[in-house]
Formats: C-alpha cells, sequence, structure tokens
C-alpha cells in the first residue's frame, strides 16, 4: 500500500484545511462583492439583466479573492514584507493590472462589442479600489484566530503531518533520521528539520507501512528503491538517492517482515 493511501487521514484533514480556506478567503468575500457590485451595475453593467451581471460579477470576484489570497499568502513567507496590512496593499497593488485586463476582456465577451481599449485606464482605476478592498479584507480575515483545538479522534499520523513544514506538506514521507535532538525528514518534497524525539515520530507514523531500520533512522517501506545487502547488514537506497544503513538485528528483522 503506498505512502498516499495510508496518509488518508491526514489527506482528510488537508482536505477540510482547504475547504475551510476557499469558503473565508474566496467564496465568501467573492459573492458578497459580486453581489455588491452587480446592485450597482459596477463596470456600467447595468445595461445586462440582473441574474447574468450577477453570475458574472460573482465568477470576477471570486477569481480576484483567489488571486489577491494566493498573492497575500505568498507574500507572507517574504521576512522582508512586515505586517498583513503592508502585505495586504502590496497585494492589491500587483494584482491590479492582471485583474483590470481581465474584467476588460471578461466584458467584452459577455456583453460585446464592450468598452474599447480606451476605457483601459477606467478599468484598472476601478480594479485598483476593489483589488485593495479584496486584500484588506483578506487580512483582516487573516487576523481572526482560528480554533486550534483538533477533534478527539484526530490519528497520530495527522498529529505528525500537521508538524510538516509548509514546503513539505502533501508529499510523500520517505523516512525521519535522528540528528542531536531534531529530525530530519526525507520527503517527496525535499528534506527539513523539526523538532522531536525519533521514538515519538516512530510512533505517530505507526499508519505507515515501515520500519526502524537504524537507532538512527525510520523507513517507509515505499521509499526503498534499492537494498543492498552486506556481511549480514544491509543499505537501503531511497527513491531520491539518500543510502540508509540497516544494523544487522535490523537486517534480520526486515527479511522476516518480507522486505526482501
Amino acid at each position: 500500500m503506498t505512502d498516499r493511501v495510508r496518509q488518508s487521514p491526514g489527506q482528510a484533514a488537508r482536505a477540510s484545511r482547504s475547504a475551510g480556506w476557499f469558503a473565508r478567503y474566496v467564496a465568501t468575500p467573492g459573492v458578497v462583492v459580486g453581489l455588491f457590485l452587480s446592485i450597482i451595475g459596477a463596470y456600467g453593467s447595468d445595461r445586462m439583466a440582473f441574474g447574468v451581471r450577477s453570475a458574472y460579477f460573482i465568477a470576477i470576484a471570486m477569481i480576484a479573492s483567489a488571486m489577491g489570497a494566493g498573492i497575500f499568502k505568498f507574500l507572507q513567507r517574504q521576512a522582508w514584507i512586515g505586517g498583513r496590512w503592508l502585505r495586504g496593499l502590496v497585494a492589491a497593488l500587483v494584482m491590479t493590472a492582471p485583474m483590470g485586463i481581465v474584467v476588460w476582456l471578461a466584458q467584452r465577451l459577455v456583453d460585446p462589442p464592450g468598452p474599447p481599449v480606451s476605457a483601459l485606464p477606467a478599468f484598472m482605476a476601478f480594479s485598483l479600489a476593489t483589488s485593495l478592498f479584496f486584500c484588506l479584507v483578506v487580512a483582516a480575515l487573516r487576523a481572526i484566530p482560528k480554533a486550534t483545538t483538533l477533534p478527539e479522534t484526530t490519528s497520530t499520523l495527522t498529529r505528525f503531518l500537521d508538524r510538516l513544514p509548509p514546503r513539505l506538506r502533501g508529499g510523500d514521507i520517505w523516512a525521519v533520521e535522528a540528528e542531536d535532538h531534531y529530525l530530519r525528514l526525507h520527503t517527496s518534497r525535499g528534506q527539513d528539520l523539526i523538532l522531536m524525539r525519533l521514538v515519538d515520530a516512530v510512533a505517530e507514523l505507526a499508519e505507515i507501512e515501515g520500519a526502524r531500520v537504524h537507532r538512527s533512522w525510520w523507513v517507509a517501506r515505499d521509499a526503498v528503491a534499492e537494498i543492498r545487502r552486506r556481511d549480514g547488514g544491509a543499505t537501503l537506497v531511497l527513491k531520491d538517492g539518500c543510502e540508509v544503513p540497516v544494523s544487522r538485528p535490523n537486517a534480520r528483522t526486515l527479511k522476516g517482515m518480507g522486505w526482501y
């Protein structure tokens, strides 16, 4: 069974977080702002039927919300841009031009012949105003504390996956290596360190088919690309080319488990 199948509890948790992110930062502001723009007949859309322009503006607003939230999330990782309000301002400035062009093109398609090229500056100005609104709303929403309590049914694997650095999340867990008081995580998305004991990590990874092959290593079975046996011991070669030593007692254990 693959790591992805065995990580289904973690995947369920990530799916839940993704749905929450979409509802909070894309759907809600998109529907609210889309209806508002529809009611006021923004961009000269009052010639269109209310139902048509509502669907049109909600779609455009959700695209803007997704773009703004995505840019804001990216800017959060840039240490040189401090403060959520400054990130919101920068995000709005970045998305102003592309959103202005998107709305201008969309209106030409929906209501031909649509606005002329000479109307682009007006679209940019309105895009700047709406982009500022979107991004500052996202900044405000991110300031609202989120519930941190986990349901009692949360699996140990889910707790382990929640410890992963953001850039490793969603990847397969290949191996865990002890380095002093830290653990080096080997995954399909790269490596990184977390502060944790190996014995605790092994317990939380019990849902993945794997084994502790050395006092400093735990390896997932599906991560092994090659096994090299030598002098009663063995060396495991992972999918990323990393070589993992297997102690003699553990080599016999792996053989009994059918690894080779």
